[in-house]
């Protein structure tokens, strides 16, 4: 005998008191082709992603809870490194006076009423400054100074009323308000490192890391993504790294400059600067990774900036 058919289900996770409500019977609630998501959860598929197992926790979870840390960065699309952006298990947060979550998939955590709440794609996660500082307490998990600037250039872009070209205490005061907020946070010296290296502005992780890579030879910073206008005062271009006074814009080439159609604006671009007196130099992800590319890298960028070898630190 073929086995029941199932009553109409949405096609997201559903609770065994919702599924009941829609006609489910309990021995139907075991059938193969309903998944489990944790206990009480089901789902005709899998979830893939993060945002959705979350959203399917959330129907089990008390609901005072809210995700932090790596899911918090995770449901806001924080990049993170490798080891952590995998990151299966959910990060769950509570007031400090309420029981831990003991649920399998969860790391539960307490000091919700010291945290910024807000809801993102329908679920409940610690704000972005938080969930930054949060970000201190899984340094132990592979989190660098790198990866906590990366993320924070990404707070700061997107924080409320912060603009591309805001003054730098006003894109990390967020940042710095809620760190100042912990007692005592972990970590605090690398995140009060990694906050005196966050810009607003930057547009892409790698642009981060370049910039980084600058600031530990020892260059003078450049400006972020900045605009560039022709001695006459027409506009140029806008420089992802731009030294001004030496005019000099280094540009960061990732997989969206790869095709001939943008190889070919980009030259065009670079002939106009060049046209008016600056040096454009092309930076690949090798140029960042790589030790020897790194080097070289570095070398032709300070004899393009008449820097002194001898006050530069290249490793």
């Amino acid at each position: 005998m073929p086995p029941p058919e199932l009553p109409p289900l949405p096609p997201g996770p559903v609770s065994l008191g919702a599924a009941r409500e829609l006609g489910l019977r309990d021995h139907q609630w075991r059938m193969a082709s309903l998944l489990r998501q944790t206990q009480t959860v089901r789902a005709l598929a899998d979830a893939a992603t993060t945002t959705e197992r979350a959203r399917a926790f959330a129907l089990a979870l008390p609901t005072d809870c809210v995700f932090s840390h790596v899911s918090a960065a995770q449901i806001w699309g924080i990049p993170l490194p490798a080891p952590l952006e995998d990151q299966v298990a959910l990060d769950v947060m509570r007031a400090t006076g309420k029981g831990c979550i003991e649920r399998g998939g969860c790391i539960s955590h307490r000091g919700k009423e010291r945290r910024v709440t807000t809801t993102v794609h329908g679920l409940p996660v610690t704000s972005l400054a938080d969930t930054w500082v949060d970000l201190g307490e899984v340094v132990d998990r592979g989190l660098g100074r790198d990866d906590l600037v990366v993320a924070g250039d990404v707070v700061a872009r997107r924080t409320p009323g912060i603009q591309p070209r805001s003054p730098v205490t006003d894109a990390v005061q967020p940042l710095a308000d809620a760190l100042a907020a912990r007692v005592r946070p972990r970590h605090k010296t690398m995140l009060m490192t990694a906050l005196s290296l966050v810009r607003a502005g930057v547009r892409s992780p790698m642009e981060s890391r370049a910039r980084l890579m600058f600031h530990d030879a020892r260059f003078p910073e450049p400006e972020v993504n900045g605009p560039i206008h022709a001695d006459d005062g027409g506009w140029l271009a806008e420089g992802d790294l731009v030294w001004r006074e030496q005019r000099v814009v280094g540009e960061y080439q990732g997989a969206v400059h790869a095709g001939i159609a943008a190889r070919s604006r980009d030259a065009h671009r670079s002939g106009l600067l060049g046209d008016e007196g600056w040096t454009v130099l092309e930076l690949f992800r090798e140029d960042l990774v790589d030790r020897a590319r790194r080097t070289t890298t570095l070398r032709r960028f300070a004899r393009a900036l008449n820097l002194d070898p001898s006050t530069l630190v290249i490793t």
